[in-house]
């Protein structure tokens, strides 16, 4: 019984870490580096433009796509890719555009 309750009390103590590692990244930061390295091709911006051409899609878009989550993200951007430049990335600036992105859903 004691060891029952000394795991659940492990569980519940673990909890806010969860949440917390859940919230990495802080998406006001992220917008700057958002104009930094990605406004020449993307548009950035929290309310996009129509966009002048299909060949890139603007931070808006990637956001709403369904298969947009914080790990999909992560691996695209550090994955390197012919019609991407290689930038790298401080691990909290990836943390931050990862954060600013996903602020773009829509509620």
């Amino acid at each position: 019984m004691l060891r029952l309750l000394l795991t659940c009390s492990m569980l519940i103590a673990g909890l806010p870490c969860l949440s917390a590692a859940a919230q990495i990244g802080d998406p006001v930061p992220g917008e700057a580096v958002a104009r930094t390295w990605c406004a020449n091709c993307h548009d950035v911006n929290r309310a996009p433009r129509p966009p002048a051409t299909d060949a890139v899609p603007s931070f808006a878009a990637i956001a709403a796509m369904p298969s947009t989550t914080s790990m999909s993200l992560r691996v695209f951007l550090q994955t390197p890719h012919a019609a991407m430049p290689d930038y790298q990335l401080e691990r909290h600036e990836l943390d931050d555009l990862v954060a600013y992105i996903l602020s773009l859903r829509a509620p």
